[in-house]
């Protein structure tokens, strides 16, 4: 038997390992609705701090999901935005945001608020 470089239990971890986490889905499901930049995603999820954020932009870059754009000016620009494997993940970041929807009304019935809903 050939020797593994990883092993899960099962694959949603591996899905977890990629997009787990508080930020990054919220950061994913923004991204399905186009390009960003650090200071619209900032406004969108003003829980999050800069730092974190950066962090988590990062590491999405690392795992191929989205894409860095940086134009050459003064001041400097960048934008984000998912990458073709990134957009892979938009069913999946919906039917999280519906899931969600449902799980709200069912908690809390009209006694919660959600803050953005963008329509998809």
């Amino acid at each position: 038997m050939e020797e593994s470089d990883k092993i899960y239990n099962t694959a949603v971890e591996a899905t977890l390992e990629v997009i787990g986490g508080k930020w990054k889905p919220v950061i994913l499901f923004y991204l399905t609705f186009g390009k960003k930049r650090n200071n619209e995603l900032k406004s969108l999820i003003p829980s999050i701090t800069q730092k974190m954020l950066t962090q988590q932009l990062r590491e999405l870059e690392e795992e191929g999901v989205i894409f860095r754009i940086s134009y050459n000016q003064v001041p400097p620009k960048v934008e984000y935005e998912l990458t073709d494997y990134g957009w892979s993940l938009k069913e999946i970041l919906h039917l999280m945001c519906s899931w969600g929807d449902s799980h709200i009304e069912r908690k809390y019935g009209g006694k919660a608020v959600v803050l953005s809903n963008p329509q998809f």
